[in-house]
């Protein structure tokens, strides 16, 4: 196997681009940020691709063609592609590689209910790529189930009954947990290898089942149910109930918990077919492809930035020294067409490949807030009515007591008072205290969802991408901006990319629209 992957990565580049021709893909979770790069970096750079079998929610081929020119090929991403071919060959492209699947893999075969399009689809197809997933920290248990982690045991039983298919390729997530839960080790780096449901105990020293979770889960969906509770209040539930079962196996949240657990499904019921797990960490704008700075809403640690861009962020928690483990789209997209090349059709392949930044060019928290400052000081956004916005540095907090602490007498206590004002004056104009409240609870909210990824002390250890890119890079196909597949992270200067790319990509592709 090791032998298979050296003459295979020999010329990378060339091969990435030649393995994509006459290739037909199936692609899940088609209107994601990702999903959406992986798609455009395929067409501009091998438009001879056979199929792209795109998966949509949606009721019909019809509904799922318009969500995919909607929320796909209109937006900017594609704009580079559309000025090369034109609007006309961009269109006819489309029509003759793009195929709209609406479906769901939450089902069995996406619940595709056309025959003929599943028979031809498991004739043709020769790799699966799954990226469906939700994303949400605290996701409702019952749909975190699935689609994270049934959602992907699904799209694996489809795959393997695909006569021709060669890989599945699994995005997945790195996991932010409790080291000595996952890896047994302590010394704060997270390796590059499967999950197994039996390395995973509790406190108690209880091994995880998957199947139980799934049976507790319905059988809690049931007495809600039973129990003629508000869709409000059983979504509440079913939101507790995740974050309850993650936290008692070690995960910090329900998205990280059904999406490992996902990969120990596939990696369990995979039998000979090649397997290959993209585990991302914070994913970011573009930095060169198709264009630099290319996002779509605020992610993760976006939320941040822009909050303090908006003179809004006073306090946030964070350990200034902790790294902030995040890579660009393009890198991650350009490392799963690379993995794909490298392990289709491979013997016994199940490898894991962690595509982020924090072991061989890392970033703290304390250096990005530094970039900020000096970004907004010099660049100040505007107000609704034009005024610049002044910022100042943030007071950052390093422990949650000591952050509750500040809470309380900053917010908290006050805010006291002006219930009492209202208990005393109830003629007044609004619910001022009730406002206030929401927004202080909000914010408690969002603090404890983000603690573990602000105070998170590990290192993702990478030498297996780290291979994968090195052999990549001994191809002879280079072009004057650098490799063509590129992912390596070492070539990121943080404080250009920061503030050249980065924030001027939120400001113009998510801020103005």
């Amino acid at each position: 196997l090791i032998c298979h992957f050296f003459l295979l990565s020999q010329m990378m580049e060339f091969n990435c681009v030649q393995f994509l021709q006459n290739k037909t893909i199936l692609v899940t979770g088609a209107t994601g940020f990702l999903a959406k790069v992986f798609v455009e970096k395929i067409l501009r750079v091998q438009p001879n691709v056979k199929k792209l079998y795109l998966v949509v929610r949606a009721s019909d081929s019809e509904a799922a063609m318009k969500r995919l020119r909607a929320e796909v090929f209109e937006k900017d991403l594609f704009k580079v592609l559309r000025e090369n071919i034109g609007e006309e060959n961009l269109n006819t492209l489309f029509s003759e590689k793009v195929v709209p699947v609406a479906g769901d893999i939450s089902t069995d075969c996406f619940g595709v209910k056309d025959s003929n399009l599943r028979e031809r689809m498991q004739k043709e197809i020769d790799i699966v790529v799954n990226v469906a997933a939700t994303t949400n920290f605290d996701e409702r248990y019952d749909v975190g189930l699935g689609i994270n982690t049934f959602g992907a045991l699904n799209v694996l039983n489809f795959a393997k009954k695909c006569v021709k298919a060669q890989l599945l390729l699994h995005v997945s997530t790195v996991v932010y947990v409790s080291l000595a839960y996952v890896c047994g080790e302590k010394s704060g780096l997270l390796r590059e290898k499967p999950f197994a449901m039996e390395e995973i105990r509790n406190e108690a020293g209880h091994q995880l089942d998957i199947n139980f979770e799934m049976e507790l889960m319905k059988k809690r969906l049931k007495e809600l149910h039973d129990q003629d509770c508000s869709d409000e209040d059983i979504t509440l539930s079913m939101k507790e109930l995740g974050m309850e079962r993650a936290k008692l196996h070690g995960w910090p949240n329900t998205y990280v918990f059904t999406k490992s657990m996902g990969e120990m499904l596939i990696g369990n019921h995979r039998e000979s077919l090649p397997l290959v797990i993209i585990r991302p960490t914070m994913i970011t704008s573009t930095l060169s492809e198709p264009f630099p700075g290319w996002i779509e809403g605020l992610r993760t640690v976006d939320s941040v930035i822009v909050a303090y861009g908006k003179g809004v962020l006073k306090c946030f928690l964070v350990d200034v020294n902790s790294v902030c483990d995040m890579i660009p789209v393009d890198m991650v997209a350009n490392a799963m067409i690379t993995a794909t090349a490298t392990h289709a059709g491979g013997s016994g392949v199940h490898m894991v490949y962690h595509v982020g930044s924090s072991h061989q060019n890392p970033v703290t928290f304390g250096e990005i807030h530094e970039i900020s400052v000096r970004y907004f000081t010099k660049s100040p956004l505007r107000s609704r009515n034009g005024s610049l916005i002044a910022v100042s540095k943030v007071r950052l907090i390093s422990t949650m007591a000591l952050f509750s602490l500040y809470m309380t007498l900053r917010f908290k206590l006050p805010l006291q008072l002006l219930k009492l004002i209202d208990i005393i004056y109830p003629w007044r104009s609004g619910d001022k205290y009730g406002d206030k409240n929401r927004k202080i609870n909000m914010v408690m909210r969002l603090v404890e969802l983000y603690e573990p990824y602000v105070l998170f002390k590990g290192i993702f250890d990478d030498r297996n991408t780290k291979s994968l890119c090195a052999n990549q890079k001994e191809d002879e196909t280079k072009t004057s901006k650098g490799s063509m597949f590129d992912f390596d992270p070492k070539g990121i200067n943080w404080g250009d990319y920061l503030t050249s790319v980065h924030i001027p990509g939120l400001i113009t592709h998510v801020l103005k629209k």
